[in-house]
C-alpha cells in the first residue's frame, strides 16, 4: 500500500474539499502500520543462548613416567631336550609328565644287556692285550743279557722290543674300546642334567628309541628363574638408548628400572624383573631386536611356554600432559579445544606419544600455558564462545573423578 493516495481532479473541482489534511492523515497511518509490523517482527526473533560455563585448565609440564607394553614369551633359564644317546628298547619310564625332578635323578632306563656284553667283550680284549704285553716283556728280559754277552745278535733284541711296543699299543687300544663300551652302558641310564619340570612323554615303556629320533624323549625346564623375551622396534631401541646414560648397552642396562610382567589374565606378576640382555643384532625379517628380562620364580608359578607382556617404564622430563577426559577422538586423530583471550574455542589436533595414569603425554599440538576445555567438549563447535570456569576446586574435582 502506498503512503499517498491520488484523488481524481473531477472530485476536487466539484467540491471545496482540501486534500492536504487527508493526505497527512493517510501518511501517518501508514507509518504507524509499518512501526507496528516492525515491532511484531522483533518480538518474534529468537533470543541468543548464553555462552556455556565450562571448566578450563592451563596446560603444564612436569616429570612423569609412561608405561610401554611389549608381548613376551617365557622360558626357563634352562630348557633342554632329553634324548637317548644309544639305541634300544625303553625298559622303564621312571617319571611322569609334569613331575619335578632333581639333577642326577634317573628318568629313563634303556635295555642295557647288549651294551653290558660289549663292555665285557672289550674288557676281555684288554686282558688279552695285557697278557701279550707281559709275554713281550719276558722276551725282552730274556734277550737283553744274551745280547750283552754277545750270545745272540742285537737284531733279536730289537725285534722283541718292537713286539713289546706293539703289545703296549694294543693295551691302550683295548682300554679305549672298554672305556667306550662303559660309556655306552652308562647311556642306558638317562638322568636329569638339571633340576626342573618334565614335559610331555611321547615315548612309552617298550618303545624302540634311537639317537637319531626326530622327537625327543621329553623336555626338562629349570624354572627357579625364568626369562621373558620381548622385542623392541628400531625406533623404541633408539629412544631406549637416548633415555639412559652410559657409554655402552651394558652400562645403560645397569641403570634400567625394574620391569613388570603382565600375565595372560592381565594381572601383574608379584615379582619384578630386571633386563639383563640385549641381542647383538636386529632381526632382518621383523626389524626388531630381542631383549631379555629375568624374573625370580620362587613358587614355580611360571612355566616355560607362558606368555604375557613386559611393562617397561620410561622417564620423561618436562613432559606436556593433557587429561584424557579433555580429548576427543575423530578419524584416528585426537583433539582438544583450546580457549583464546576472547574465550572462543578452537579444535586443535594433538600428537599422543604415551600415557601416564589418566593423562596423555603430548608431543605437539599444544604447549605449556595453553588453556584447554576439560569437559563438555562433545557439544562444542569451532569458534564457539564459552564462559571459562577456572575454579581450582572444580578442576580438581573433574580430574580426580576421571
Amino acid at each position: 500500500m502506498n503512503s499517498e493516495t491520488i484523488i481524481p481532479d473531477t472530485i476536487l473541482s466539484k467540491t471545496n474539499f482540501n486534500p492536504i489534511p487527508i493526505m497527512k492523515k493517510i501518511t501517518f497511518l501508514s507509518l504507524l502500520a509499518v512501526f507496528i509490523i516492525s515491532c511484531a517482527d522483533k518480538s518474534q526473533a529468537p533470543v541468543a543462548a548464553p555462552a556455556p560455563l565450562l571448566p578450563v585448565m592451563a596446560v603444564t609440564t612436569e616429570n612423569t613416567t609412561t608405561d610401554a607394553e611389549y608381548p613376551a614369551a617365557i622360558q626357563g633359564t634352562v630348557d633342554v631336550e632329553i634324548r637317548p644317546q644309544v639305541s634300544g628298547n625303553l625298559d622303564r619310564v621312571l617319571v611322569d609328565e609334569g613331575a619335578y625332578v632333581n639333577k642326577g635323578q634317573t628318568l629313563f632306563k634303556i635295555n642295557e644287556r647288549p651294551y653290558r656284553e660289549q663292555l665285557n667283550n672289550a674288557l676281555a680284549s684288554l686282558h688279552a692285550a695285557e697278557a701279550s704285553y707281559i709275554n713281550a716283556q719276558l722276551e725282552v728280559d730274556k734277550l737283553t743279557p744274551l745280547v750283552e754277552n754277545k750270545v745272540v745278535s742285537d737284531y733279536q733284541l730289537k725285534s722283541a722290543k718292537a713286539s713289546q711296543k706293539i703289545a703296549a699299543a694294543n693295551i691302550e687300544q683295548a682300554k679305549a674300546i672298554a672305556a667306550s663300551a662303559k660309556i655306552n652302558l652308562g647311556y642306558t641310564n638317562i638322568t636329569a642334567p638339571v633340576n626342573g619340570y618334565i614335559g610331555r612323554l611321547p615315548k612309552k615303556q617298550g618303545s624302540l628309541v634311537s639317537a637319531t629320533d626326530i622327537e625327543a624323549l621329553t623336555t626338562l625346564s629349570d624354572v627357579q628363574e625364568v626369562y621373558a623375551y620381548f622385542s623392541l622396534s628400531e625406533t623404541d631401541f633408539i629412544q631406549f638408548k637416548s633415555k639412559y646414560a652410559g657409554n655402552s648397552i651394558g652400562d645403560k642396562i645397569k641403570k634400567l628400572p625394574p620391569v613388570t610382567l603382565i600375565l595372560a589374565d592381565n594381572s601383574a606378576y608379584p615379582q619384578t624383573g630386571k633386563i639383563d640382555m640385549v641381542d647383538g643384532q636386529f632381526d632382518k625379517t621383523t626389524g626388531a631386536i630381542t631383549v631379555r628380562a629375568t624374573f625370580p620364580n620362587p613358587y614355580k608359578t611360571l612355566r616355560s611356554g607362558n606368555t604375557g607382556k613386559i611393562r617397561l617404564g620410561l622417564q620423561h622430563d618436562d613432559a606436556i600432559l593433557v587429561p584424557q577426559s579433555a580429548t576427543i577422538e575423530m578419524q584416528d586423530k585426537v583433539f582438544v579445544f583450546t580457549v583464546n583471550n576472547e574465550n572462543k574455542v578452537t579444535k586443535m589436533a594433538i600428537t599422543v606419544i604415551g600415557k601416564s595414569g589418566a593423562n596423555y603425554l603430548i608431543k605437539d599440538g599444544v604447549k605449556s600455558g595453553d588453556q584447554i576445555v576439560l569437559s563438555g567438549i562433545d557439544k562444542l563447535q569451532e569458534g564457539q564462545l564459552i564462559q571459562p570456569e577456572k575454579s581450582a576446586a572444580k578442576i580438581a574435582q573433574i580430574i580426580n573423578k576421571k
